[in-house]
């Protein structure tokens, strides 16, 4: 028989009928409030069509914990918990919490900023300062960013805020801009119409907006244009390779040079890595009979 106190206690305690029913309703809120919560986090996901995927879960979040808590606390109640004292002891606790902590809070409010302004939405292609990749999550203190070499970066929610962020998937058409130089000798007018023509013959360049080409000026061995297709947002990058590829192409058909900077490096007294001419077939017999030989 075991005499511990604690245990003789334990006994007694649940050996009164009228505490075997506070322990059994303690249950039933507890076991409620998890049903409840979790009914009510599935219904915010499913009916609240017209938040975004982050407000969702924001909302999801607040309905589950909120809903779980006030069971909890009504569990609590029914063993004769005195909540009065706590809420003021809390009260004070949140203070010191809260000069403590103040970096999280700013995170915390700059959180609420991102999912209420939707600055960002989970889906979202963005550049943060120097990083790009795909939004994963937009939690209360902190962003998630998935890069495309498939490395997760947390960005501060405070940080996301101050920063200046590039949406680059959020509009339906993009932009494609493609420099191109050719020489100077070049017919311009040629020029152009090969860059229209390739433009308009892409199946994945738009029409409308029609294409543009501007003028760069003259560089230091070219004279320089910028091609200015538009295209669907997911066919940005299919359209950037193929509209290249094109433009080599073309140009090579027609004759069009694009030049390119030569450099020569020199070692001491002679060039370096410059590759001589062959000599001509002439050459190849031998010096003529009055010409010297040159030296070995």
């Amino acid at each position: 028989m075991n005499n511990d106190p604690v245990f003789t206690d334990l006994i007694a305690w649940f050996s009164d009928p009228t505490r075997i029913g506070v322990v059994v309703r303690a249950l039933v809120y507890v076991i409620a409030g998890i049903v409840l919560a979790r009914g009510a986090r599935y219904a915010v996901r499913r009916t609240a069509n017209t938040l975004s995927p982050q407000q969702k879960q924001l909302l999801s979040r607040i309905a589950y914990y909120g809903i779980l808590t006030l069971f909890f606390v009504s569990a609590l109640r029914q063993f004769g918990f005195d909540f009065t004292v706590l809420l003021g002891a809390a009260g004070i606790v949140t203070l010191a919490i809260g000069f403590a902590s103040q970096t999280s809070a700013s995170n915390l409010i700059s959180g609420l900023f991102l999912v209420l302004e939707r600055v960002v939405q989970i889906g979202d292609i963005v550049t943060v300062d120097d990083v790009t990749g795909e939004v994963l999550t937009v939690d209360l203190l902190s962003t998630k960013i998935r890069t495309f070499d498939n490395l997760l970066v947390r960005i501060p929610n405070e940080t996301m805020v101050k920063a200046r962020i590039t949406t680059l998937n959020r509009l339906p058409i993009r932009r494609v801009d493609l420099r191109v130089g050719v020489a100077y000798h070049s017919d311009l007018g040629l020029v152009q119409r090969t860059l229209f023509e390739v433009a308009h013959a892409n199946p994945l360049c738009l029409d409308e907006p029609a294409p543009l080409l501007i003028s760069m000026g003259f560089g230091d061995s070219s004279i320089d244009y910028q091609l200015s297709v538009w295209a669907k947002t997911e066919q940005f990058l299919a359209v950037r390779n193929s509209v290249t590829r094109e433009v080599k192409e073309a140009f090579d058909a027609v004759g069009i040079e694009i030049p390119f900077p030569q450099r020569v490096l020199h070692g001491g007294a002679e060039p370096v890595g410059i590759r001589m001419p062959l000599p001509d077939a002439t050459d190849m017999d031998g010096p003529e009979e009055n010409e010297a030989p040159g030296p070995s």
